[in-house]
């Protein structure tokens, strides 16, 4: 059945489409998710000024979302809580320590004056039916704002996914008035948690930041978490702390959580501990410091698009000027009917057109009559008189007559001229008055809305430098087990990130993380941190005529557990040291005609070589024993 086949790849590209477009990736236009918009335009429709219950909401909004009453209410507690459109009333979760949202039913919520102010308007608005036909959602809001960039957004869609960061609501205006006004502009990303940040990687909108608790480190005996990372809560993170102390990658006495509306965790210090040590820790071995990978991908043109912060800035703020322009075209044409209307019935009454009727027996010919009547006055009137026209002043009570006040009326007239020029000059240089939009956006916001995130640049903490060495490395002569979970020798103390060189009595050597448990041989030439400036030497005997080779090398380059060799496979390692100067004492095996039993070499006439050299041959006689004579043998 070749049919087949292709009725699932065509249902698979509907299905990624209908995700991708309507479910996880927002809309360029006003910077929302469909579930989003639906809220917002739900709660515009409900709107009296009073709270409602979550429950009715979302009951209400059911009709434009087909996915089920718990999809609606997540989504409407999350944009609740990004504290921009909806105002609140009740528990609706803690986004510093997770703590989830009370029931629907318990819960009230509103449209904030911001979302009336920049969000709706009905008349340029353009709509189409829901998923049943029964009723009208709009395919986007007419957003005035930065809604995308000033919220964030972040979804998963089929072999797609998005993370946008927020930003500051006043930045963003004070960028889209630099852009408007051909300037220079730069946006920097804006936490409701707080904390500190690190953008040099951000890559507008398409690279990776490091976002930092803030810590009080004052006290020597605590350190106090002010301020979280984005997207950590107090839980996680305390949760983070306590698993680094599991493993011994801090050392703390306790750890208390006193957060309500503000952070405020205590990290209690071990005895002996430094303030600073633990700091550097923190931020290395817990969620006081995370990295976040970003990517600005939205729906643009019915399209996923990948989009930079600066671009979908420049887009919003060129869609707000043509917002604004058509809100005033709209204004314009009404003040024009509004207009018309009333100079109709200023000549209407004033000129006592009505009069004409009188004798008139027919619809049609009353209509004429009143046509005829205005006709005269076509120059003022400016547009041609319909039938409605008539109609509606033909509607006109005759106690309007009476008390008709022709002051009143040119007054409402002037008004409306004088509100077509403001319309006009505002038209005419849209771009200021855009501007000036903005601006007094931001003059009525601006302590609503201040940063709360501090832009630094810091420096990454190396795990290897903070971890502190609170291991005992021990090795077993008699199993050849190496490890700090070891009963045996105490070698020296380690850390979890340590680099351990182990160079085993064959020669062969390997560096290695600091082992649990590992066994490495009954014998062991040297076992110590990496150095790469140590030089190491050493005699062995060759396997094929058992004379003695000096060797000496630095181990500068490796790969971690790799086994390397520093004497030929075969050979008898016997003499090794690290001391850089001394003398080497060789005993040979005594033979017949053999005179010189013993001989004595410089160790420093020898070259240091690479470590894949072979050794110098130091005589052509078989060595019994091989001695080091140090520096401060020599001198005594």
């Amino acid at each position: 059945m070749a049919f087949v086949p292709a009725l699932y790849k065509n249902y698979f590209i509907e299905y990624a489409s209908y995700v991708i477009k309507d479910r996880a990736i927002p809309d360029i236009e006003d910077g929302l998710k469909p579930v989003q918009r639906r809220i917002l335009h739900t709660l515009h429709e409900m709107d009296d000024g009073k709270f409602h219950k979550v429950a009715n909401a979302v009951g209400q909004c059911m009709k434009y979302h087909p996915h089920g009453d718990q999809s609606i209410f997540s989504a409407l507690v999350g944009l609740a809580n990004k504290d921009q459109f909806i105002d609140k009333q009740g528990n609706f979760g803690n986004i510093l320590t997770g703590d989830e949202a009370s029931a629907m039913r318990y819960i009230e919520c509103r449209l904030t004056p911001l979302a009336r102010e920049t969000l709706f308007n009905p008349e340029i608005t353009e709509f189409v039916d829901s998923y049943d036909g029964r009723n009208k959602e709009p395919v986007a809001l007419p957003a005035k704002v930065p809604v995308l960039l000033s919220q964030g957004a972040e979804g998963i869609a089929v072999g797609m996914a998005t993370k946008i960061l927020p930003h500051n609501f006043i930045e963003l205006l004070q960028a889209q008035i630099s852009y408007l006004n051909k300037d220079t502009f730069s946006l920097k990303p804006d936490f409701p948690s707080g904390g500190m940040l690190d953008m040099t990687e951000y890559n507008d909108g398409n690279g990776k930041v490091r976002i930092r608790a803030r810590l009080d480190a004052k006290d020597d005996k605590r350190i106090v978490v002010r301020e979280i990372a984005f997207g950590t809560t107090t839980e996680s993170l305390i949760a983070s702390i306590e698993a680094a102390a599991r493993k011994n990658k801090i050392k703390i006495a306790g750890i208390s959580d006193f957060t309500s509306e503000q952070v405020e965790i205590e990290i209690h210090l071990a005895r002996g501990v430094h303030t600073q040590d633990t700091v550097d820790a923190l931020y290395a071995f817990t969620d006081c410091e995370v990295s976040t990978t970003v990517n600005l991908l939205v729906i643009k043109d019915n399209k996923p698009v990948t989009m930079s912060v600066s671009d979908v800035l420049k887009y919003n703020a060129d869609r707000t000027v043509e917002l604004l322009r058509r809100e005033l075209k709209v204004e314009e044409g009404h003040l024009r009917d509004r207009l018309h209307a009333k100079t109709l019935e200023q000549i209407f009454i004033e000129n006592r057109v009505y009069k004409r009727i009188e004798d008139k027996k027919t619809q049609e010919g009353v209509v004429k009559a009143v046509i005829d009547g205005l006709e005269p006055f076509a120059k003022d009137i400016k547009r041609e008189v319909t039938a409605n026209d008539v109609e509606t002043l033909l509607k006109i009570p005759i106690r309007r007559i009476s008390a008709y006040d022709i002051n009143k009326a040119q007054h409402e007239m002037d008004e409306i001229k004088t509100r077509l020029k403001e319309i006009k000059h505002s038209l005419d240089n849209i771009i200021d008055y855009a501007v000036g939009f903005m601006q007094d956006l931001i003059l009525k916001y601006s302590k609503q809305y201040p940063r709360r995130t501090e832009v630094v640049s810091f420096e990454k903490v190396d795990v290897r430098e903070v971890a502190q060495r609170n291991l005992k490395l021990r090795y077993d002569r008699d199993n050849g087990y190496l490890g700090y979970e070891v009963n045996g020798t105490a070698l020296f103390d380690v850390s979890l990130y340590d680099r351990i060189l182990v160079i085993r009595k064959n020669g062969m050597y390997s560096v290695i993380n600091a082992p649990d448990k590992m066994f490495v041989d009954k014998g062991m030439l040297l076992c110590g941190f990496i150095d790469k400036d140590v030089v190491y030497s050493l005699v062995y005997k060759s396997p094929e005529n058992q004379f003695p080779y000096i060797k000496r090398c630095r181990i500068e380059q490796f790969i971690m557990q790799k086994a390397y060799l520093l004497a030929p496979e075969g050979s008898t390692v016997q003499m090794f040291t690290t001391e850089p100067e001394g003398a080497i004492e060789v005993e040979y095996k005594p033979k017949p005609y053999l005179r010189v039993l013993e001989e004595k070499f410089n160790l420093g006439d020898y070259l240091i070589k690479g470590v894949k050299a072979q050794g110098v041959r130091l005589s052509n006689k078989e060595a019994k024993t091989v001695k080091l004579q140090s520096v401060l043998k020599l001198s005594n």
